[in-house]
Formats: C-alpha cells, structure tokens, sequence
C-alpha cells in the first residue's frame, strides 16, 4: 500500500525503516515512538536500545517516559538554550521529592509511625499526604538532598512492629523536573 494510506503507527514504522536500512553510523529520531501501540513502543525501544552499541542515537522527543526508557544522557532545552544535560538519575535528583518514602499505614498507628520516622537518620521532613482515607493515612518522609533513605524507613518500621498498607520510594519523573528547569528559566 502507498505510505500516504498507512496509520501513524505504521507511518512511524515505515519511517524507521527507512532510516536504519544503511546502517548508518548516526541516527537521529524524532519522536520515534508516537502513535506506536504499547507492544510496537517496546519493539521500537528494545531495537533502539540493541543499536545503541553501535551507533550513535540521537532522539528528540517530549514524551519523557522515552527518555528514561532508551536514552543513557538527557539534554533539555528551552528557547534555544541548553538549560540541563545529565543522566535521567541526575537530572531527576533536582527534584525535592527525589526518593522520597511514601508509607500508607492505619490511622491507629499514626502518632506511633511519626515518631519511629522521627527517629530515622536522614529523614528530614514528615509530611502528612492525606488523612482518614477508609481508616487510613499517607506520609512522605524526605532526606536531604534526596538520598536514599528506603532501606532506613523500612527497617525502623519493621523493628517498631507497627503494621503498614503500602511502602515505596518515589523517584520523581522527567516531566516534573522539566517543568522545575524550563519554568524556573522562563523558557
């Protein structure tokens, strides 16, 4: 079928094909994966990620998840000028949140949990999410300069006994530190 009667998905497809079928030693990519369905997103990206050894790949996308799924460094841009470059870890350490714990425990165990987390080393701040949800609470613990601080909380809630629903770390997403970085520039 002409390329011009083709969905976007395979569109997007066709055009990939064309630009890989000379094994050039630079790829660039334009959003390489809009308008993909989630199973031909991860053939597009395994297929990124297994040519990378070899060449040279440049994407320019705005769909962030791409870049945490496929790219090794992140360049981000505002207005034509380059306001940060680093790994998706680096540039996500700017964010307050970064590693953030996130508990969600019984009310009953609310006074009990503050001061187990109280008593952690390295967390800075308690902060209470929301209150009285079906019987049940969430708090955010944060440490400076967002270290790690999940194996800390786990442990002293653990050795308190103290019964909880839900424990994670939130690492924070690409988008939010976008959003801080071109924002905070004005970009």
């Amino acid at each position: 079928r002409p390329i011009e009667v083709l969905s976007k998905g395979y569109k997007r497809r066709v055009g990939l094909a064309q630009a890989i079928m000379h094994d050039p030693p630079v790829l660039i990519l334009d959003e390489p994966t809009d308008g993909l369905d989630p199973n031909q997103k991860h053939q597009v990206r395994s297929l990124i990620q297994e040519m990378a050894s070899e060449k040279a790949i440049i994407i320019s996308t705005h769909i962030l998840e791409e870049v945490e799924a496929v790219c090794t460094r992140a360049v981000i841009i505002g207005s034509g000028t380059l306001l940060a470059d680093g790994t998706s870890d680096d540039l996500l350490s700017r964010l307050p949140n970064h590693n953030a714990v996130c508990i969600v425990a019984s009310t009953d165990n609310v006074e009990s949990l503050h001061n187990v987390l109280r008593s952690v080393n390295g967390v800075q701040e308690i902060d209470q999410q929301s209150s009285n949800i079906d019987g049940y609470i969430r708090l955010r613990c944060y440490a400076a300069n967002g270290a790690d601080i999940l194996g800390a909380v786990s442990t002293a809630i653990l050795s308190s006994g103290i019964s909880i629903r839900e424990l994670y770390q939130d690492r924070g997403n690409l988008d939010s530190v976008f959003r801080q970085i071109t924002e905070a520039e004005g970009a």
